[in-house]
């Protein structure tokens, strides 16, 4: 494994297979908060305690797991901000911490933050919709590393975190969920405040303050206390099913009573898409989000779903200014996209 590995591979090779409910679930992923007894919270270590932490950790995990440990100190601006593009790091631990690492597995499916708001935050990541298969991948990475450190752990309150939304389980699940057909129908709005008085969250792409990129959303759980992870991980199941539900729904009305208009809207997208000589992110993720549509609705049959997931994160401003070698002006980069876009799907066609 390398650095250049994790910076220039957009796609991560866990993201190659296709898992449960693939055509509307794109990934599942289970983050825990963990920080270590007798120890400041991270945003008071001092340099030399954050150099410990990231060996004491990096030591009770590597004893079972081969991962490649990555120095935030050790990186540019740039590959931090690829590896955010890629859902491996947090936009905190890019921008914010000073002593912060990770530990990422070859085939990126676990992230480990070390030094971030917490001292740990385990995360792990599954295609489509397999929240338990990840909760137990993280528990058993939790397990190992426990049986290194000692967890600031309170009988009452479950574990100590920096942020006291996180306090008890220090579990976040979340689902990312590509909800076109709820958009194009305006329901979305009706459905969101709903989900909130269940104690869940949709938010962007990249999570809390993010945009939702190509119609494509987080779901996650607010409550970390007051039910055990498996109850948490059962009832985001049990939602995310509703909301599948809702999605086909929308997509099956719109294929029978808008079908011309939405069909039209599929192509017109997958015209700008391969005619494109200069796109920006929102236009060019608006697009993306369309043709996907219009593949799992059976309008297009030479694009793959998977060619679309690598697009999505491919034309991110990281990736595009990492694969031109430096920083690009904002018109530079809409005109480098539009270009990666054309040469890549007239390979898929072509293949």
């Amino acid at each position: 494994m390398s650095l250049e590995k994790f910076i220039n591979q957009a796609v991560s090779s866990w993201m190659n297979n296709e898992g449960p409910q693939a055509d509307i679930v794109l990934s599942s992923r289970v983050r825990l908060a963990r920080n270590l007894e007798d120890y400041h919270f991270p945003s008071l270590l001092k340099a030399d305690q954050a150099e410990e932490m990231i060996a004491r950790i990096s030591e009770g995990v590597q004893e079972k797991y081969l991962l490649e440990l990555l120095k935030m100190e050790d990186l540019s601006s740039l590959q931090k901000r690829v590896l955010v593009e890629k859902h491996l790091i947090s936009p905190y631990l890019a921008d914010t911490s000073a002593y912060g690492a990770v530990l990422l597995s070859e085939s990126e499916d676990i992230s480990i933050m070390v030094n971030e708001e917490d001292h740990i935050r385990i995360q792990c990541l599954s295609p489509g919709l397999q929240l338990k298969e990840t909760l137990k991948k993280a528990n058993d990475l939790d397990d190992a590393i426990e049986a290194k450190v000692k967890y600031a752990f309170d009988e009452q309150r479950g574990y100590l975190t920096s942020c006291p939304t996180n306090v008890g389980t220090g579990l976040r699940a979340s689902v990312m969920i590509h909800l076109p057909g709820l958009i194009l129908t305006q329901q979305l709005n009706r459905i969101v405040p709903a989900i909130s008085q269940l104690g869940f969250v949709v938010r962007g792409i990249y999570g809390e303050g993010s945009e939702a990129l190509g119609n494509i959303f987080q779901i996650s759980n607010q409550l970390t206390l007051g039910k055990s992870e498996a109850d948490i991980v059962e009832d985001l199941i049990s939602i995310v099913h509703q909301i599948i539900a809702h999605e086909q729904s929308a997509r099956e009305a719109l294929a029978n009573t808008s079908s011309i208009r939405l069909e039209d809207k599929v192509f017109r997208s997958y015209g700008v898409l391969t005619n494109s000589r200069i796109i920006e992110t929102k236009e060019a993720a608006q697009c993306l989000s369309d043709v996907r549509l219009g593949i799992d609705i059976g309008y297009i049959d030479n694009v793959s779903r998977s060619i679309l997931n690598e697009l999505m994160i491919l034309t991110q401003p990281g990736f595009l200014q990492q694969y031109a070698g430096g920083p690009l002006r904002p018109e530079e980069r809409d005109i480098r996209r539009a270009a990666l876009i054309r040469e890549r799907l007239q390979l898929e066609e072509n293949c």
